[in-house]
């Protein structure tokens, strides 16, 4: 059973892989239907987790806020918090009329999904279209986008197999039983690691602080992202967010450290770099 699972893991990685780094390197409207995909599966497969915890979320509000977010932040039309003002009163109004068991939980449940996941994937977009459209400096935000999604999957591959043959030393038992400091500081290690080889690939337009920043940024934000959606899975009493992805569970799973890195890059590139 495990093989077979291992096996549809990598299929489901062979295929996927190659279209991710393309459609991130294309970017425009390809890169914001991916991720606006990626965000309504995740708010759906969250909304599905915290309504085995009898909260009940708006999903259709959701959608709608989250679709909002991820044009606003494509093509600026309005002010962030002006809009998250108005969704409050919607929100607030609608879940008088609904009667599904707490209200508080209800509108709760609805703003952690919409700002975890709806202004966490705007992020990606607000990467992505970092760089002006013009000539080469576009391609830039692809790269950077391409450089954490590789950064991830070599931080993960590292914590599995670190963690796997040196783990000793759990690193939150409550959250993640399986998941050891020996893994994580392989995974940190192996991000920071993939980031200083990629600027000689992809990355030579960033400074090496940049660079470095960006793999300690994947190496702890990252994993802290997957020890979040294991925090609310572990709440929920499942293992995966749904079964998708053969062998991979749900895109909410996937995603999850990418989701969390987004913003922090975003905000370093905006505010530091």
């Amino acid at each position: 059973m495990r093989l077979e699972n291992t096996a549809k893991r990598v299929l489901v990685s062979i295929i996927t892989i190659p279209l991710i780094l393309i459609v991130s390197y294309i970017g425009s409207f390809f890169f914001f239907s991916f991720v606006l995909a990626i965000a309504l599966i995740s708010f759906y497969e969250f909304s599905n987790l915290v309504k085995i915890k009898g909260a009940h979320t708006n999903l259709w509000i959701g959608f709608i806020a989250l679709i909002i977010l991820l044009i606003n932040q494509y093509n600026y039309i309005f002010d962030t918090y002006s809009f998250l003002l108005f969704l409050m009163i919607v929100l607030t109004l609608i879940e008088l009329f609904r009667n599904k068991n707490s209200a508080i939980m209800n509108i709760g449940s609805t703003l952690l999904g919409i700002f975890y996941i709806g202004l966490f994937a705007s992020s990606l977009i607000g990467i992505r279209e970092f760089y002006p459209a013009i000539g080469y400096l576009y391609s830039r935000g692809g790269y950077i986008i391409i450089a954490i999604f590789i950064s991830i999957w070599v931080c993960d591959s590292a914590a599995f197999f670190g963690g796997t043959s040196l783990g000793k030393h759990k690193l939150f038992p409550r959250v993640s039983p399986n998941k050891s400091w020996e893994g994580a500081i392989f995974g940190f290690i192996f991000a920071i690691i993939s980031m200083i080889l990629l600027k000689s690939v992809i990355l030579g337009f960033l400074s090496w602080s940049s660079v470095i920043v960006f793999g300690v940024i994947v190496g702890t934000i990252g994993q802290l992202g997957d020890l979040i959606e294991s925090l609310i899975k572990r709440d929920a009493g499942v293992k995966d967010s749904s079964n998708l992805i053969p062998g991979h569970g749900g895109i909410f799973d996937r995603f999850d450290s990418l989701l969390y890195t987004a913003p922090v890059v975003l905000l370093y590139l905006k505010y530091i770099s």
